[in-house]
């Protein structure tokens, strides 16, 4: 006779889950993620039997979750705006105040599409892809080419992966290993209208980085010599290589560096830069713009 005591209702797995993880929030999501069903579905089905296979995956999450690996890379995925993409140890886990730069910079592509010329944008430091794919799932079929680039040819799987799961508007995305400016393509010189980035931007001893963070993200993307500003000013000096007189640069940074990434800009001859705030009133972007002639 089979075992009945490991026949579990996934009623009795999220209770469990809750239990072991102490957030029944965090409990939901990996349920719903081992069932493969998700909101009002998990619902429909919280009565029913787990099979063998799904409590072996939940059971596998949740001891990846107590070793203190992060929550988006134990389920592989995350959600970013209107997105679901892949994320694992390789990038970045993407921030909600990420979200808002690629807000603006949708917002400012819309504006330049109005007059009904195609937009060419730079997603830098790609990681997952998120921006850059943000911008191409958002504005209108073939309004827009996006390079998407990175010196991580291992972050860049990742983006190329997640470029599939916005179907017919991946048409219009392009890949490029580098380091910053040197991943574009020689031929595109002084023509995009933007170039985004969320480059490494905190300094190597901040001691406000979490542990985790620390522990399981990628190094690179994160830290940025005894300022934070490194690659910030590699940035700003390049891209006026490559943005279009009347381009705009967006770029995030750390909620301190705000007075001396406004210098950045201005000493590099850009005009109309705004620093922008993130969800939680902190400084947190900077878009600045190419004067005309």
């Amino acid at each position: 006779m089979p075992d009945l005591d490991n026949y579990r209702t996934w009623r009795q797995l999220l209770s469990e889950a809750t239990q072991n993880c102490g957030n029944r929030v965090t409990a939901r999501w990996l349920c719903e993620h081992a069932s493969g069903a998700d909101g009002s579905e998990f619902e429909e089905i919280l009565d029913e039997q787990a099979t063998t296979r799904c409590v072996a995956h939940l059971d596998a999450m949740l001891a990846r979750l107590a070793t203190g690996e992060p929550l988006q890379y134990v389920m592989g995925r995350w959600a970013f705006r209107y997105l679901d993409v892949m994320v694992d140890s390789r990038v970045l886990i993407p921030r909600p105040e990420t979200e808002v730069l690629a807000g603006i910079v949708i917002e400012q592509c819309r504006s330049m599409h109005a007059t009904g010329n195609e937009v060419l944008v730079a997603d830098m430091g790609t990681g997952s892809g998120v921006i850059g794919l943000s911008v191409l799932s958002e504005m209108p079929l073939e309004s827009c080419t996006v390079w998407m680039t990175d010196i991580s040819e291992d972050a860049l799987h990742v983006a190329r992966a997640n470029a599939v799961g916005i179907g017919r508007a991946a048409t219009r995305a392009r890949f490029g290993v580098g380091n910053w400016c040197a991943a574009l393509p020689d031929d595109c010189g002084r023509q995009f209208d933007v170039i985004v980035a969320n480059p490494p931007y905190i300094a190597v001893n901040d001691a406000e980085v979490d542990a985790s963070v620390r522990q399981w993200e990628p190094h690179t993307a994160l830290f940025s010599g005894d300022d934070g500003l490194g690659d910030i000013r590699q940035i700003v000096d390049q891209s006026r290589s490559w943005l279009r007189p009347g381009g705009m640069l967006g770029i995030e940074m750390g909620y301190q560096q705000g007075a001396a990434v406004q210098s950045l800009f201005l000493d590099n001859g850009f005009v109309d830069v705004v620093i922008h705030r993130d969800l939680a009133d902190r400084e947190r972007f900077a878009t600045g713009f190419l004067p005309q002639p």
